[in-house]
């Protein structure tokens, strides 16, 4: 596993790097998957599970920029971390779903809105 917390050029590997940048792939591109199930559920009326998936899409979210945040704090501004085409890619898709679901919530509860009229 990457060590976090000791982080030196010359002892990170690729695969510790790859393990790192697959974990911010999959938890953000879980949470923009969850948001848009969430944003089917309101569209057919069900506010509580779009709610619950929403409760859950933030979770996955979470894990993601946890591990976003350890990675700027261990290079704390000194060229630590190498910056790959795919790690950039992993900040990317953070960012997208992160969009992704700011957006989805106010759709949610503007289909919510709507129910109650």
């Amino acid at each position: 596993m990457f060590d976090m917390d000791n982080i030196e050029a010359e002892t990170t590997t690729c695969d510790d790097m790859e393990e790192v940048v697959m974990g911010l792939i999959i938890n953000s591109g879980q949470a923009r998957s969850l948001a848009y199930s969430a944003l089917k559920k309101a569209k057919e009326g069900d506010m509580a599970a779009a709610r619950q998936l929403m409760t859950q899409s933030r979770e996955a979210l979470n894990a993601a920029h946890l591990v976003q945040t350890q990675l700027i704090e261990s290079d704390q501004g000194e060229g630590k971390i190498p910056v790959t085409l795919v790690l950039v890619h992993a900040q990317d898709h953070l960012m997208t779903s992160m969009l992704a679901r700011e957006l989805i919530n106010e759709l949610i509860e503007l289909h919510e809105k709507l129910l109650s009229k």
